[in-house]
């Protein structure tokens, strides 16, 4: 990034007009905005296909071309009111947004081009990280993005508060955080406290803060509005909202389970109060199933779908309203069971939950993970694919999906998936621990340091890495360098099998045979691999006990 866009560009051949990035006076995706609005009217015309393969993340960056772009892939809260669109997306999205529109760039763009942008010191972190991606994924051959710091200083933001209103909203309904999180404050500041408006930028101001770790700041928002209204729907709601911080900080060891509870139990009692039947019937159904949070997190399953289930009941009463409050409430009801061991009935949560949004990808997931460990691999293979066709690229998905196909012996697809799951998302460290563990298994010893250094840079002294470190070293007969690497992994992770069995393959190349039977026997404890048996087998013949020898190779073969 340099400091100050040129005077004159000479023979750089310009995609388009330099790109005021800055964004206060478009908010986010200023610059995806801008390119999106040179590129699609003509992909239009040529492409159309590509445009629709892309509706989703090119209507979120650039609403001004959504009479040009219908939506092909819909969520139920589309057509929802504001008060049912309860909702918020996590930030992923935004990088699942970033990933598809790079590849529509990619795709669209005429290869040679150059797109100049200014004040990239000064983009929202949407255009920030769409600039990051598109750079790292789009060839310079292709396009090279030339992103320049300083640039013109716009005119100031004389927005008002019912025009700020109009663009914090739909920053939290397409995920935006950063930008209502600056915005929202100014909104509060500019509306009558206390008021209506005001009230829905405390809100949505508080969730944001929330939704990216800022903890504190999100309390005093929530205490602010307490202390600015007497209305028991503006305290219920604040009591959720202060129950949620404590319940779901990111941090597990500054999790306040016990003030949380203070905090959800006040809200229930106001919601409880609450004299419109319907109103009643919703706030104290979410209330309870933030209660349920609480108490899954201090260990008690059963109450936790107990107060669910409630819900659920109260959510009867709503009619054909808040239909995304009872896809919440059934996709945990699902989750709940499936933790319990009620797979059947886990199943049918997750299908009415696809059922009320099909175009709600997270839930395929949830269902893919259940079928898969049911044993159903087609049905789950079916769901992941679903969860991949209903949104902007996931990289969850492919994984998952990997996964999948590792258990099914389908090392290609695997490596493909896992490939494709670290080119959305570079900082995935399990892909990197399974593509590293697959490469090893098929000798691409290079290939599969690479991604161990790669994994250990981001995750420092990961045991599963560690231990694919381990087998690489004992494979290029660095033994002593191999048995520091899986002592370090299972100081770290005593439970991990694999640790074990390593080292007690390496200890027995090491001529201690004994030791190499003592470790196999604590892997075999933790996971009965028919390798770890003929592994075994193999050092106990060496020590002339070969009655136990042979039943372990009975053992190994399935006998």
């Amino acid at each position: 990034m340099g400091s100050d866009p040129p005077v004159e560009t000479g023979a750089v051949r310009l995609l388009m007009p330099m790109i005021d990035g800055h964004r206060r006076p478009h908010g986010p995706y200023t610059v995806a905005s801008a390119l999106l609005h040179h590129l699609v009217p003509g992909v239009l015309e040529r492409s159309p296909e590509l445009v629709a393969a892309h509706d989703i993340e090119i209507r979120a960056a650039a609403p001004g071309l959504r009479r040009l772009v219908p939506a092909r892939r819909v969520s139920v809260d589309a057509a929802l009111p504001e008060d049912e669109r309860i909702l918020v997306p996590a930030p992923r999205r935004t990088l699942r947004l970033a990933n598809g529109l790079a590849e529509f760039v990619r795709e669209a763009v005429t290869p040679g081009r150059t797109l100049v942008v200014c004040n990239g010191a000064e983009t929202d972190p949407t255009d920030a990280e769409l600039l990051d991606v598109m750079t790292r994924r789009i060839p310079p051959g292709v396009l090279t993005v030339v992103v320049y710091e300083g640039g013109p200083e716009p005119a100031p933001d004389t927005r008002g508060p019912a025009e700020l209103w109009q663009v914090v909203d739909r920053c939290v309904h397409e995920g935006f955080l950063h930008a209502v999180a600056e915005l929202g404050p100014r909104g509060l500041e500019a509306a009558e406290p206390g008021g209506e408006l005001w009230w829905r930028f405390a809100q949505r101001t508080a969730t944001a803060l929330g939704g990216l770790g800022r903890s504190e700041e999100a309390r005093e928002v929530w205490a602010r509005a307490r202390r600015c209204s007497q209305d028991p729907a503006v305290h219920a709601a604040a009591a959720y909202g202060l129950a949620m911080l404590d319940a779901r900080h990111p941090d597990p060891a500054r999790r306040d389970l016990g003030r949380a509870r203070e905090w959800v139990n006040e809200a229930i009692a106001i919601s409880t109060l609450l004299p419109d039947p319907f109103e009643r019937a919703f706030k104290l159904g979410f209330d309870r199933n933030g209660l349920a949070l609480v108490e899954l997190r201090e260990g008690r399953p059963e109450a936790a779908l107990a107060l669910v289930e409630s819900a659920l009941e109260l959510a009867g009463e709503l009619g054909e309203r808040h239909p995304l409050h009872r896809l919440v409430l059934h996709a945990n009801r699902g989750r709940l069971l499936a933790g319990l061991g009620r797979t059947k009935e886990a199943l049918a949560e997750y299908t009415a939950a696809i059922a009320l949004d099909p175009g709600f990808p997270d839930h395929y997931l949830d269902r893919g993970n259940l079928l898969a460990r049911l044993g159903l691999p087609d049905e789950a293979l079916a769901d992941y694919e679903s969860a991949i066709r209903a949104g902007p690229p996931m990289p969850e998905a492919y994984y998952n999906r990997a996964e999948l196909r590792i258990s099914r012996d389908d090392t290609e697809g695997a490596l493909a998936d896992l490939g494709r799951v670290l080119e959305l998302d570079p900082g995935y460290v399990d892909a990197y621990i399974n593509r590293a563990g697959l490469l090893a298994a098929l000798e691409r010893d290079e290939d599969a340091w690479a991604d161990v250094r790669a994994g250990l840079a981001l995750a420092p002294g990961d045991p599963h890495l560690l231990v694919v470190r381990g087998q690489l070293e004992t494979a290029a007969g660095q033994l002593e360098e191999a048995r520091a690497t899986l002592d370090a992994a299972i100081a770290r992770a005593p439970w991990l099998a694999a640790a074990w069995g390593n080292r007690g393959v390496l200890r027995f190349a090491q001529g201690d045979a004994e030791g190499a039977v003592d470790d196999l026997a604590q892997a075999i404890g933790l996971d009965p691999h028919p390798d770890l048996y003929a592994n075994r087998a193999v050092a106990l013949r060496s020590l002339g006990r070969t009655a136990e020898a042979e039943a372990d190779e009975e053992r190994a073969a399935g006998g």
